[in-house]
């Protein structure tokens, strides 16, 4: 409804958005930075941040700005089974037969990882998603996966994403070679108070005005309910957005935003 009411051509809060048109908060900017040292690197990471902070939307803005003829990313997504069924996500991704065996399955990516390594001169990027799910024999067996003792280079970048529980399980010692291997480590937070009338002057002008629709209180009010999480922070300016349309209002007001947050209970 309130598309007709401000004059947009879209819906400015929906969650599918191309990757270069991303808002650059400092926290973004600065993850950004650090993924493309771990890949100049080739080594492990772990990107971490809490539900809604945007951590996969800019590991994937990463990802699709590689130039395709150096990088090859293999993603993989929630995965909560034993190590060979993870085995089989990653060779089902990398298109390889996905054998029975953990034995074969392992050789089986071991060999395209050094095939596209030194045959195609390409480096291959693995992103684990999800992987505050991953059991402990699957994130120990990943970490084999990296090993090529023979060879003075890393072969194979591995990235892990997950929530903020996946830091407090790999400080335990029974993960220690794990994370005696992470040289990027990096916690998302949310948006910074000051960035969130600029978050939201970006998603609207995407959409096609240059109209500041949030009063102040407003902002006050959806910073307090969000901790400047984007996914919360767009579902409530959505909703808000609609209700200020409803009443046929110029701009959504703190009232407006208490409205939302009790209808999302």
């Amino acid at each position: 409804m309130y598309r007709q009411v401000y004059g947009l051509t879209c819906h400015p809060f929906e969650k599918d958005l191309e990757p270069d048109k991303l808002f650059g908060s400092q926290a973004a900017d600065e993850l950004e930075a650090r993924l493309n040292y771990l890949l100049q690197l080739r080594g492990m990471g772990l990107i971490t941040g809490e539900v809604g902070s945007g951590k996969t939307s800019i590991c994937r803005k990463v990802a699709t700005a590689l130039n395709t003829g150096l990088h090859k990313v293999f993603y993989v997504p929630l995965t909560t089974g034993n190590v060979t069924d993870i085995y089989k996500s990653i060779a089902w991704e990398m298109g390889l037969t996905t054998e029975r065996s953990l034995a074969a399955l392992y050789r089986s990516i071991r060999l395209e990882v050094n095939r596209l390594c030194l045959e195609m001169k390409i480096r291959p990027v693995l992103i684990i998603d999800e992987a505050q799910y991953l059991r402990n024999d699957v994130l120990e067996n990943l970490r084999l996966l990296t090993n090529y003792e023979m060879d003075s280079q890393n072969r194979l970048c591995m990235i892990f994403v997950g929530q903020a529980e996946l830091r407090r399980r790999l400080s335990l010692s029974v993960h220690e070679p794990l994370a005696q291997r992470l040289v990027v480590r990096y916690h998302l937070s949310g948006l910074a108070r000051d960035e969130l009338q600029p978050y939201l002057k970006h998603r609207l002008e995407m959409a096609g005005t240059q109209m500041d629709l949030f009063e102040e209180p407003a902002l006050e009010a959806i910073y307090q309910a969000t901790n400047g999480l984007p996914r919360k922070v767009n579902l409530l300016a959505h909703l808000s957005l609609n209700i200020a349309a409803m009443e046929q209002a110029q701009s959504v007001t703190a009232l407006h935003i208490q409205t939302a947050m009790e209808e999302t209970g």
